[in-house]
C-alpha cells in the first residue's frame, strides 16, 4: 500500500522521463557496465543517456511513426 513515505521514496520527479534512472539507480548499475573502448571515434553519448533511451523504448514501445524510414534517411 502506498503511504506518503513510500510515495516520496519512489517519486520520479526531476527526471526527463519516468523511465530515466535516478542517481542512486545509476550508481548501482554503472560499475556493472564494461568500460569504454579507447579505440575508434570518441563517444557522442554517455552510457547513462544510452541506458535511459533503452529503458524508455522498453517501457513505451517503439511505434511505427518513431521508426519511420524518414528518420533513418535523416540520420545518414
Amino acid at each position: 500500500m502506498w503511504t506518503e513515505t513510500t510515495r516520496r521514496k519512489h517519486a520520479r520527479k526531476g527526471l526527463q522521463y519516468s523511465s530515466d534512472l535516478t542517481d542512486e539507480e545509476w550508481a548501482v548499475l554503472e560499475p556493472l557496465l564494461p568500460p569504454r573502448s579507447r579505440l575508434g571515434r570518441p563517444a557522442k553519448w554517455s552510457l547513462r543517456t544510452i541506458t535511459n533511451a533503452l529503458l524508455y523504448i522498453l517501457r513505451s514501445g517503439l511505434t511505427m511513426d518513431k521508426s519511420s524510414t524518414a528518420s533513418i534517411r535523416r540520420s545518414r
